[in-house]
């Protein structure tokens, strides 16, 4: 046990001074005798919780799962409500205030009685936003995925959202359904709390968490209204103490090599696009460089080995019974850092010991994969100078190789209003380009990257086209998409000066996407551009136009990823 002395929390609750005793006697006002709480770790139960986050609607149970947890191991729990970042339900999109959470959860942290942390998320954002925060506190930590909601139903199909949504969506619009089969896919779509079951940004972030080590064994996978949820939440109230004794800091577990292993799951997964910013931001605040070729790299040594959708057939439920992640990484021992401890074991080697997969259609085998190289490509080019990502496991193969013309889209609501338009002459072999979609232009890096194919294709048959911007996707989506051309068109990246009609060459094998545009007459396209005005005047909007960096670098505030000093609050 650690000496109650040595403890963070001790400044505030164990000096003989006048702050000691006043904050002894405010705790007194919240209800606690003295035997209670003095001398014990104290444990901030940081929750993501609200009434519109359907996602993560079940955590003020949790919250107190992980309170029972930290009470039985002799550690005084306090839950602080913090940002909900619902990705259903928050515009222009959630992205924009991922920042603000690592925000709150930094300052949380530090300026609080705090010995150590349980952090409830899973919902997109919320994942790398209270990880961010934590990191750069660097106090002992747990997450505590939301977990993946239970798969939908309709009729005699089984559905993933939002994959799902986009295909019976798009079939509407084909007419090969009608108003009453979408209202009975409302029913059936999101069946309980959870976030999405697929492999979508939510499930691949929370992999990513359990990859990296901070994470109870197998806690990413475990459905949300699984009662196994329940009691997984308690043992991570159970090991923080431990962790807290242990000294056992973030800075310990999330180090180059526990990078380079969640880059290496996302991969294999098949996991979602918008991981490559979070990971990125993760790691800058852990003083870890990571960037862009890194991911192209380790795509190159992993095959993808989960046939999860949207790239392939199966739904996390699924992937929880065949033995979840720690089954999963039993498949890839070569390529993982098995000596780096975790929250859970002295050595992620330690973690694996005996993990089975249970479901060979699920997880498969090295020797079948779902693809030889891992789902993402990082592109260059000049069209993308800073780089781009797409997702290609999830595209049509014959678009993987592609030349075409441009219809170039200055802006989203635009696009929506005219993607039907004949008078574009929009044909199966068009890119369709949107910009002004990215982190400064969006604002936020919306969701956009998906972009509609419009109607007349769908009722011909055509579900896939190659569309680039310099926005995100979600991770439930699919299609030769091009996402995260940085530098952003709002700041004059290349994409600025696309011009329908311009053709555009992407070669995925070769990691190359190009505008088969003259350099001079490009330069010239460059001297008559100006720059957009600012999107916001005053506020966090304008302080995120001033502070957010590019996709390639994670889009986190330059005032945040900076390296410096920050003194941590006497309080005695």
């Amino acid at each position: 046990m650690r000496d109650p002395g040595s403890l963070r929390s001790h400044q505030w609750y164990g000096t003989d001074g006048l702050r000691s005793f006043s904050h002894r006697a405010r705790t007194r006002q919240l209800g606690y005798l003295p035997e209670e709480h003095l001398g014990k770790p104290v444990i901030a139960v940081l929750n993501t919780w609200s009434d519109i986050n359907p996602c993560h609607v079940h955590l003020r149970e949790r919250a107190q799962a992980v309170k029972r947890g930290v009470w039985q191991a002799g550690g005084f729990p306090l839950e602080f409500p913090v940002s909900t970042l619902s990705e259903t339900f928050q515009k222009p999109t959630p992205m924009l205030y991922r920042n603000m959470l690592a925000m709150e959860t930094e300052e949380l942290l530090r300026s609080y009685p705090v010995d150590g942390a349980v952090l409830l998320g899973g919902c997109d954002k919320s994942t790398p936003a209270l990880l961010m925060g934590a990191a750069s506190v660097d106090l002992p930590a747990v997450f505590v995925p939301a977990g993946p909601m239970l798969p939908g139903h309709w009729r005699d199909q089984v559905l993933g959202s939002g994959t799902d949504m986009w295909k019976y969506w798009d079939d509407r619009r084909a007419g090969l359904i009608g108003d009453a089969e979408l209202a009975e896919l409302e029913n059936g779509l999101a069946r309980s709390p959870g976030t999405c079951m697929t492999m979508g940004t939510a499930s691949t972030l929370t992999a990513a968490a359990e990859a990296l080590g901070v994470t109870m064994p197998g806690a990413s996978s475990i459905p949300a209204v699984d009662s196994g949820h329940d009691r997984m939440a308690a043992a991570s109230g159970r090991r923080i103490v431990g962790l807290v004794h242990r000294d056992l800091r973030l800075s310990r577990i999330l180090t180059r090599p526990a990078y380079e292993d969640a880059v290496a799951t996302v991969l294999a997964l098949g996991g979602s696009t918008n991981a490559v910013i979070h990971l990125i931001a993760m790691a800058g605040r852990s003083g870890v460089p990571l960037a862009l070729d890194d991911f192209d790299r380790i795509a190159r040594t992993v095959p993808v080995l989960a046939d999860l959708r949207p790239g392939g057939q199966y739904l996390m439920e699924d992937f929880h019974f065949a033995g979840g992640l720690p089954a999963f990484l039993s498949r890839l021992t070569d390529v993982l850092h098995l000596d780096r401890p975790t929250v859970a074991h002295d050595s992620l080697r330690e973690q694996l010991a005996g993990a089975r997969v249970h479901n060979t259609e699920v997880i498969r085998p090295r020797s079948r994969p779902l693809a030889d190289e891992g789902g993402v490509a990082v592109l260059r080019g000049n069209l993308c100078p800073d780089g781009a990502v797409i997702k290609h496991i999830a595209a049509e193969p014959h678009l993987l190789r592609h030349t075409g013309p441009a219809v170039v889209f200055d802006d989203y609501r635009t696009m929506q209003r005219t993607i039907n338009d004949p008078g574009l002459g929009i044909t199966a072999d068009t890119v369709l380009v949107l910009r002004n979609a990215g982190p400064k232009g969006g604002p936020g890096m919306p969701e956009y990257g998906m972009l509609p194919i419009p109607d007349h294709l769908l009722k011909e048959g055509v579900r896939d086209m190659v569309r680039i911007s310099d926005a995100r996707m979600s991770g439930t989506s699919y299609g030769t998409c091009v996402l995260h051309v940085a530098p952003e068109s709002y700041v004059g990246g290349p994409l600025a000066l696309v011009r329908t009609g311009d053709t555009i060459s992407l070669d995925v094998p070769a990691r190359s996407l190009r505008l088969d545009v003259p350099d001079d007459e490009l330069e010239r396209r460059r001297a008559a551009w100006s720059p957009p005005p600012a999107k916001y005047e005053r506020g966090y909007g304008a302080l995120y136009g001033e502070q957010i960096t590019q996709a390639d670098t994670g889009c986190d505030f330059a005032f945040l990823s900076r390296p410096g000093a920050v003194p941590d609050p006497y309080a005695g």
